[in-house]
């Protein structure tokens, strides 16, 4: 079984940032694709960025492109969210995601089977 630990989330004003991290613990591999989704107020959840196994590769929804980076460490088993000049509609519940069997960055949160609790993120204007 796996579990994943989210931090980071909390109170932010418009243009600030935030550092979301997340820690993967029990039976996980170095090769699982890892993410973040999202689920703003009365919406569904959505994809906010994905990295690969080693790294390598990472993807990001067009919203917040060039705004979030993602990263990993996998000596710790953690990733890294760092989110800049956040905007109000970044607020959300954002959720840590794992993917057993996938090594690449996919967007759909099918792929992933083993989810965080979520931590609110919210942005004043």
């Amino acid at each position: 079984q796996v579990q994943l630990v989210e931090s980071g989330g909390g109170l932010v004003q418009a243009g600030g940032s935030l550092r979301l991290s997340c820690a993967a613990s029990g039976r996980t591999l170095s090769v699982n694709a890892m993410a973040w989704f999202r689920q703003p107020p009365g919406k569904e959840r959505e994809f906010v960025a994905a990295i690969s196994w080693s790294g390598g590769r990472t993807d990001y929804a067009d919203s917040v492109k060039g705004r979030f980076t993602l990263s990993r460490d996998n000596t710790k088993r953690t990733v890294y969210l760092q989110m800049n000049s956040l905007k109000p509609e970044d607020t959300a519940v954002y959720y840590c995601a794992l993917s057993r069997w996938s090594a690449d960055t996919p967007r759909h949160y099918a792929e992933y089977d083993y989810w965080g609790q979520g931590t609110q993120v919210t942005v004043s204007s």
